[in-house]
């Protein structure tokens, strides 16, 4: 298993207040799948890769409205911290601790 392999509680500070999720990392190398799951839904990942312990990815976001966000984050031991460009909305931050 990857360093940055796990399940992670996550909170994103967007407009409508923090939000939280599950954000899930299965690496195979250089890139990874998984999945962000909340209140609203669950996004799959797409385009994951993996650089150390960089992680670059979009979701497609169809609720509350369409969007692509672009999204990266760097794990530090079970930390993880991010930012998701969410189009005219800007950047929001992003953390979360891996479960064990």
């Amino acid at each position: 298993m990857a360093s940055v392999d796990g399940a992670y509680d996550c909170t994103t500070k967007t407009p409508m207040g923090d939000q939280p999720s599950v954000f899930t990392v299965i690496s195979n190398g250089g890139t990874f799948h998984g999945t962000n799951a909340g209140p609203l839904g669950s996004l799959d990942v797409k385009n994951g890769t993996v650089d150390g312990n960089m992680l670059k990815w979009t979701m497609d976001m169809i609720m509350p409205m369409p969007m692509t966000l672009e999204c990266e984050a760097v794990v530090e031991g079970d930390r993880l911290t991010g930012t998701i460009q969410a189009g005219a909305f800007g950047a929001m931050a992003m953390t979360g601790t891996r479960r064990t």
